[in-house]
């Protein structure tokens, strides 16, 4: 057994997220324990680049008010208490509203070499704002 009473908290990458975020690792995958998880909170506009899991990816929301979008155009607003499901392979982004924090704990089971992210291009402006357009502001 392991009993951490302080995991630090570290600004994210910016080649990986647009405004500001920050994160707490949990978690980090070994060959032991494949589970990657994080608490990440995002600052009002804050979001993911695009990305996709080798393995998919869980999200518990824990606090405020976010979205999540896929390359379909699908998007869903999240709040406290939500969980969304990210499937193997699937190309998508999280983050706050343009007005709200949001806050999360992603989960994710790694590869073997890392945490199974591939990570992409920045989500736009415009496909942000049309995110917001989706589900209503």
């Amino acid at each position: 057994m392991e009993h951490r009473t302080e995991t630090p908290t570290a600004k994210a990458p910016a080649d990986r997220f647009t405004g500001d975020v920050y994160l707490n690792l949990i978690a980090t995958p070994s060959e032991a324990d494949r589970l990657a998880s994080a608490l990440v909170r995002f600052t009002p506009g804050a979001r993911t680049n695009w990305h996709s899991h080798a393995h998919g990816q869980t999200l518990f929301v824990t606090d405020g008010v976010g979205l999540v979008g896929t390359r379909d155009g699908q998007v869903i607003r999240v709040s406290a208490g939500d969980v969304v499901t990210c499937p193997a392979g699937e190309e998508h982004w999280h983050g706050a509203t343009g007005t709200t924090l949001m806050a999360h704990v992603a989960m994710v089971v790694g590869n073997g070499q890392g945490d199974g992210t591939t990570w992409l291009e920045p989500v736009t402006d415009e496909q942000y704002a049309a995110a917001h357009s989706t589900v209503g502001r």
